[in-house]
């Protein structure tokens, strides 16, 4: 399996490929409605969207989790 350390990098891929993925879904899905080859153009939008994401989340969790931190008791 993976080693512990990398759990905050394996969390951040998954939860960006999931936020990436339905998001890119339903902006896909209103920009083009249910058309022929939507699910080609869906999965062409995630995978940039995804590319983006991951590094994001990378950097924004750090700031998040302060954020989070100073908002809670």
């Amino acid at each position: 399996m993976i080693p512990t350390r990398f759990s905050p990098v394996l969390f951040g891929l998954i939860l960006s490929g999931l936020m990436s993925w339905i998001v890119s879904g339903i902006a896909t899905l209103r920009a083009l409605g249910p058309a022929p080859g939507f699910f080609g153009e869906w999965m062409g939008s995630w995978l940039t969207a995804w590319a983006v994401a991951f590094p994001v989340v990378l950097l924004v969790a750090p700031v998040a989790r302060r954020i989070v931190a100073r908002l809670t008791v």
